[in-house]
């Protein structure tokens, strides 16, 4: 239960949501008028006070997507706050105002695109209201119990519509994946193809050289050719690669950057970095994997290690390889099940394994989380 209440509470908020819209403000001006119609027509308890908070909630509307606690929560208590003075000045339950039903439509949107503990907080508030008519007695608890299944079911409404946005964009997250795995390998056979005529043409070239100058021009030419041809395929499967991206033009980040990390902006657990050995001269898939290697080990900890305090990365370069090493001292009840690795040790292990290295991950004897990594130097390609 821990771990799911955790989990419930870590879910972010959906990406992305509509700023308010033209229609947004037609909906609110249509509920204003219509709630102005109705008080000037019907008989209600506290009309002044009834007006106003179903205004003030109509106005906030637009923005129940891009802040939907804050949205919520406020009407929510508002409404609560308005129903319990009733009840206490002896008013009907029912005799409001029937456009305050749009409210409904906060439940929705606090699950559709809050985040977790946005959820969490606002639940109790949703929960809560339909039970203040209980105070002035014209109210059951049949009835309560009713209201609270039908001002719940909104909410359900709208993490059923989640949970599909999210299957969807996670099925078409991978069709792109998937595409671009196909991509990268077809990139790697034309590149593959093109490299061995070019190294063949070179040592037929070099062979000749002394004896026939012109099958070495005729070499060179042809190595010319190749390279252009592998060069303009090349920038054609990778301009696919990329479509709808920038290309980061800045350098890639290596080991000599880990020691940034220590100076983000996270404030707990901190992060001690040591290098030790000859870190230089590494290549370049070899630096830029170590430096990803510790990043994603220092969001683990940050994310899942309880209690932690501290979490350290050293990083040893030896004349045949560089070890990473990354500990943390949170509880061991943090630690991940090894039986059933997430998305991240597997993508790490596989980045390792890719290089030609090793990749270990799990709990330390005494406490905390451990990851130790050993990468050759050279980076060959498993």
């Amino acid at each position: 239960m821990r771990r799911i209440l955790r989990t419930i509470w870590n879910e972010p908020a959906a990406p992305h949501p509509p700023p308010p819209t033209r229609r947004d403000w037609a909906i609110t001006g249509l509920l204003v008028v219509g709630a102005l119609v109705e008080a000037a027509l019907r008989s209600v308890a506290w009309k002044p006070a009834n007006l106003v908070f179903v205004i003030a909630v109509a106005l906030a509307l637009p923005w129940r997507r891009t802040h939907p606690l804050g949205v919520a929560g406020s009407a929510f208590i508002a409404f609560g706050a308005l129903s319990i003075a009733t009840a206490v000045a002896g008013a009907p339950a029912d005799d409001g105002l029937y456009t305050a039903a749009f409210i409904l439509m906060l439940p929705y949107s606090l699950v559709r695109w809050g985040s977790g503990r946005a959820a969490v907080l606002g639940f109790p508030l949703m929960v809560l209201l339909p039970w203040t008519s209980l105070l002035n007695g014209t109210t059951g608890f049949g009835e309560a119990i009713a209201g609270t299944i039908f001002f719940l079911f909104p909410a359900d409404i709208g993490a059923a519509i989640r949970y599909w946005h999210t299957s969807r964009e996670r099925a078409v997250g991978q069709a792109r994946l998937n595409e671009r795995e196909m991509l990268a390998r077809e990139l790697h056979d034309t590149v593959a193809h093109h490299v061995s005529a070019i190294s063949i043409q070179a040592q037929a070239g070099r062979t000749v050289a002394v004896t026939d100058p012109d099958a070495a021009i005729r070499a060179l030419n042809a190595i010319e050719e190749a390279s252009s041809r592998t060069l303009a395929e090349m920038r054609a499967m990778v301009g696919v690669l990329r479509k709808g991206e920038r290309a980061d033009r800045s350098p890639q980040p290596g080991v000599a950057d880990i020691a940034r990390l220590a100076r983000s902006e996270e404030a707990s657990p901190s992060v001690t970095v040591k290098l030790f050995g000859d870190l230089t001269d590494l290549r370049p898939s070899v630096d830029a994997a170590l430096y990803r290697l510790a990043q994603e080990s220092i969001t683990n900890a940050r994310r899942h290690a309880s209690n932690a305090s501290i979490v350290e990365v050293t990083v040893t370069g030896t004349d045949d390889s560089v070890q990473l090493e990354v500990h943390d001292d949170g509880d061991p009840s943090s630690a991940v099940d090894d039986s059933s690795p997430g998305f991240g040790l597997a993508g790490m292990a596989e980045r390792a394994k890719l290089l030609g290295g090793t990749f270990v991950a799990g709990p330390l004897p005494n406490r905390g989380w451990g990851v130790t990594a050993v990468v050759p130097r050279r980076g060959d390609v498993a």
